[in-house]
């Protein structure tokens, strides 16, 4: 199941993207999370269906200093390989 997030809130600057790396390696899902120019965080996660919503879960939370505000979700279609779950800069 491959899906792409974009989180909102106070999101950057307060380890969020590590967060979610951290967890996609708790979950056993590739992908990769980015800084947007808008303030929120975009990530695309890819894995089993259950472990995706476990870690879409984590991200509602997110790291101890963050503040989620909403989580849009929509499928995400690409041919791009996922080997680990990446920062993207």
């Amino acid at each position: 199941m491959k899906t792409k997030l974009f989180v909102h809130g106070h999101v950057q600057g307060v380890g969020f993207r590590y967060y979610a790396q951290t967890m996609a390696i708790q979950h056993n899902i590739k992908g990769w999370a980015k800084n947007m120019d808008n303030g929120s965080v975009e990530i695309v996660a890819d894995g089993e269906g259950k472990q995706v919503a476990s870690f879409i879960e984590k991200m509602k939370t997110g790291s101890p200093l963050a503040q989620v505000e909403n989580i849009e979700q929509m499928d995400y279609e690409s041919d791009e390989a996922l080997s680990a779950f990446d920062i993207r800069y």
